[in-house]
């Protein structure tokens, strides 16, 4: 018998943006269509696993982001203390997923290893493909090499039993989603292998990119990996804000994925392939 965990989405930014940014495919009928940053907390089985670390205050001056809270901090929200997260999955190294490791004292950090070769790699020389990264959150993430404190993984893997890491690619080159075993059935966190609803169920592709096909075929795979189109989570889309029940007060912006959604996807989603 599988554990069944609980899962939650924690928002901790947002940014304004209009419909033709969100689709590397210009969407004609343009109108806003805001993202927004969250953190994910996997709880069960005896153990805490935070997905993904975020961004600081520093990091949203920089980049024009609204910062809400630091999504450290509001660990809290939900009874754990910094001191408590023994474990972080980075589903890749982006700035707004690899922030405020320094803030972690007692973690172990699992990555793909592709993701850190990447993101140290010949292709950093490349301003757009380097955009989206931190030089110092990746340093953090090497010093953590240096003490022992990273697990590397190549490609799928288990964590624990329901725990699933996946490897998508097409974002970057070491992207991972994170497969979860809940009371609802299996649960997908994409993170950024589609940062909207819209992205991977009109197979319609977020901008930043490095490979195409890799990004297609990742649909296909996690869709065919959830219990239903509801099952699977984006990184960035303000409507799982929307759709899911909150935990506790609804100002503290935190809801929880191993329930079902209160509300119906507002479009028509692909079947799974």
């Amino acid at each position: 018998m599988l554990p069944m965990y609980e899962v939650y989405a924690m928002r901790y930014a947002t940014v304004a943006r209009q419909r033709r940014e969100n689709f590397i495919v210009t969407d004609m009928h343009d109108a806003s269509m805001p993202m927004d940053y969250f953190v994910w907390v996997v709880r069960g089985n005896g153990r805490i696993w935070l997905v993904d670390t975020g961004f600081n205050e520093a990091a949203a001056r920089g980049r024009g982001r609204v910062l809400l809270r630091s999504p450290v901090a509001a660990l809290a929200i939900l009874g754990i203390s910094v001191e408590q997260v023994a474990d972080v999955i980075i589903t890749h190294l982006h700035y707004d997923h690899a922030g405020n490791i320094d803030l972690l004292p007692n973690a172990r950090f699992h990555l793909q290893e592709r993701e850190l070769q990447y993101a140290t790699g010949r292709h950093m020389c490349h301003d757009v493909l380097r955009h989206a990264y931190a030089v110092e959150d990746v340093v953090n993430l090497v010093r953590g090499v240096y003490e022992k404190r990273v697990d590397f993984y190549l490609g799928d893997d288990e964590l624990a039993p329901g725990l699933q890491l996946i490897h998508v690619g097409g974002h970057t080159e070491g992207l991972q989603s994170v497969r979860v075993h809940t009371k609802r059935g299996w649960v997908v966190l994409a993170s950024d292998a589609s940062h909207f609803y819209e992205n991977i169920h009109r197979e319609s592709p977020f901008p930043i990119v490095v490979n195409m096909a890799d990004m297609l075929v990742g649909y296909q795979r996690l869709l065919a990996l959830c219990d239903s189109p509801d099952h699977l989570v984006p990184g960035h889309d303000p409507l799982v804000l929307a759709r899911y029940p909150h935990f506790g007060d609804p100002a503290n912006e935190v809801v929880c994925l191993h329930e079902s959604p209160v509300s119906a996807l507002p479009f028509q989603a692909v079947a799974s392939h």
